[in-house]
């Protein structure tokens, strides 16, 4: 009774072998991209926004199609299966625009999975056993983002692969992610579709109009530095194509404690004090890496600021449903697409500064913008509900 069902644990695996393959890609698009295809910085911040913004958008059409139990299988094994097929072919692109192309439909793929999979787990699983299922599930898919770049590491520096070839052979734990999908869909869609009530019909209501905490939460997207641009700012100081492999291995380690020491910290101050010494870290980390000077320095930067997602991912969202005041899907909707366009945004800029004036400047602009946010949110949230607990 206490076991979880198979369904979670199924989903489970497969979130950590579609994090497996595409971790074995996603740190070794920088020098794809600036060494076999010639780019600049400004291509790499407009493939994390771009890529961001795009699985945005489809959650929001997604999870209301979710609604639909036996819209759900077919969903999330079509998002499933478009990563798994676009993902290799970004080792036969001849042009930048052709990357980004391939990155947004992989993460559109995220974007059509992620709902229904997340509905089909809850309805297979007891309301007592929900939170271990979704832990479950979410631990495994840290372990699979640690997994992957291990394994390019593995590929670039004992079985003599270039970039290209490892990229291509993330298509292996694809097919995995694939068979284990259609799997666990078939295994519960009778179950699931028998268990759950018709879904209510929505009534037209009034626009959600993002609140003030919505707005600032955004305007961090917009300051904060996009991970391909870190990626790159690595490997100016020093760090080898395959020591990034490595170094994004670790940055999935520390991001995996901070999130649980995250949600302890949340529960404890509230998800705005969180959130805000988020923010704190975010800019002394940030600065600290603008004055790198060597590998060294660059290694200790980077995989600190993955405490930054502990203290900010965890709380934004605590901090959404509990301004949605009953309208939660309306609420993290807005939150996703508000924060999927600042991140847009604020990626093409920092990637142009970056080319113009180098990733020092970048950095310590990123930082002291967010330094700025910081104190107009303290002076703008006194009184405002929901800002401070």
């Amino acid at each position: 009774m206490n076991r979880l069902p198979r369904q979670a644990r199924l989903f489970g695996v497969v979130s950590l072998f579609n994090d497996l393959a595409s971790e074995m890609v996603y740190p070794l698009l920088p020098a794809f991209l600036t060494g076999v295809l010639g780019a600049g910085p400004a291509a790499l911040g407009a493939l994390d926004g771009a890529a961001d913004l795009a699985a945005a958008g489809v959650k929001l059409g997604a999870g209301r199609l979710a609604d639909r139990p036996r819209a759900r299988g077919p969903l999330v094994v079509a998002g499933y299966a478009l990563a798994v097929l676009v993902r290799p072919l970004i080792a036969f692109t001849g042009a930048v625009w052709q990357v980004i192309g391939l990155r947004v439909t992989d993460r559109i793929g995220k974007g059509v999975r992620t709902p229904p999979r997340d509905a089909i787990i809850a309805d297979a699983t007891p309301p007592e056993l929900r939170g271990r299922a979704f832990g479950f599930q979410r631990g495994l898919d840290h372990v699979g983002a640690v997994i992957g770049p291990l394994v390019a590491w593995w590929l670039l520096t004992r079985a003599a692969f270039d970039v290209p070839g490892v990229i291509t052979a993330s298509l292996v734990p694809g097919v995995v992610v694939l068979m284990l999908a259609m799997w666990a869909v078939r295994d519960g869609r009778s179950r699931s579709e028998s268990a759950l009530p018709a879904p209510r019909v929505p009534t037209p209501t009034d626009p959600y109009r993002p609140s003030l905490p919505i707005l600032m939460i955004a305007a961090f997207h917009l300051l904060r530095f996009p991970e391909a641009l870190l990626i790159l700012r690595a490997q100016d100081l020093g760090v080898s194509v395959a020591g990034v492999t490595l170094l994004w291995a670790g940055l999935h380690v520390v991001r995996s404690a901070a999130s649980f020491a995250g949600g302890e910290l949340t529960d404890r101050w509230g998800a705005a004090a969180t959130m805000r010494l988020g923010w704190v870290a975010y800019a002394g980390l940030a600065g600290a890496f603008a004055l790198a000077r060597d590998a060294t320095a660059a290694w200790t930067a980077f995989l600190a600021l993955g405490v930054v997602a502990g203290l900010t991912e965890g709380p934004e969202r605590t901090l959404v449903s509990g301004l949605a005041r009953g309208r939660t899907g309306s609420g993290f909707g807005v939150y996703h697409g508000l924060t999927g366009v600042a991140a847009l945004v604020g990626a093409i800029a920092l990637g142009a500064i970056y080319g113009r004036a180098g990733g020092s400047m970048a950095l310590a602009l990123s930082a002291g913008g967010v330094l700025a946010l910081i104190a107009v949110s303290g002076v703008l949230s006194k009184g405002v509900p929901g800002v401070v607990r």
